[in-house]
């Protein structure tokens, strides 16, 4: 975990592969959790410390959070992700080759199987939205993949592997959606690794960026 900006609205943090975006099922480190203990230690705060939790990475995925320090700023970045002002990009390893420099736009209708823990299209689910483009072509162990960035419109679960998946382009190593190919936990090539967001109180337009030398893989 990192610490990117601070002030008495919001806290940006890095998180890292592993670590959840809150407490779940799993015994294992969440930024919920270590941002508030370090809210806590640092400002020396009696009892429970508050924080708000507005988005969520999945695990494997790493990059950049917000987390609101008071309900009044929580409220206000879920009214911004809920009108489409809250905007995070990543950046993907994807299996075969694509050539296209603009953005292309993906859009499915994605439901969950919650057995499985795993997307899938299906006319009944809820819309998914995203938007990619081509940033280069390399090999990995001989193979063809391209990484790219993804604008996401909509927020689903799994959204951006399972619709990548769907076009034939799996995130490389990513076994659930069809990759056969394996990576360790850490190498995972999905990164949310640019968030803007409108500050809760100054209305100053707020930009977070992770540099392509920062990436895992």
């Amino acid at each position: 975990m990192k610490i990117l900006y601070e002030d008495n609205q919001v806290i940006v943090a890095y998180k890292p592969k592993g670590v959840l975006s809150q407490p779940g099922e799993k015994e294992l480190p969440d930024m919920y959790n270590l941002l508030k203990s370090y809210i806590k230690e640092k400002y020396n705060k009696p009892g429970e410390a508050f924080l708000g939790i507005v988005h969520r990475l999945d695990l494997n995925t790493d990059g950049i959070m917000v987390y609101a320090k008071n309900s009044k700023a929580s409220k206000r970045l879920c009214e911004q992700i809920k009108n489409n002002n809250f905007n995070k990009n990543y950046y993907a390893v994807v299996e075969g080759i694509l050539t296209n420099d603009d953005y292309l736009m993906l859009n499915h209708k994605l439901a969950k199987d919650e057995k499985n823990k795993k997307a899938y299209v299906d006319s009944q689910g809820k819309e998914a939205i995203l938007y990619y483009k081509r940033v280069k072509n390399f090999k990995i162990k001989n193979q063809d993949v391209t990484l790219i960035e993804v604008k996401l419109e909509t927020g689903r679960f799994h959204q951006i592997r399972c619709q990548m998946s769907s076009i034939g382009h799996p995130l490389f190593g990513d076994k659930k959606y069809g990759s056969k190919n394996e990576v360790e936990y850490d190498k995972f090539p999905l990164t949310a690794y640019k968030l803007s967001f409108v500050h809760p109180v100054s209305k100053e337009e707020m930009v977070f960026e992770m540099k392509e030398d920062e990436l895992c893989y």
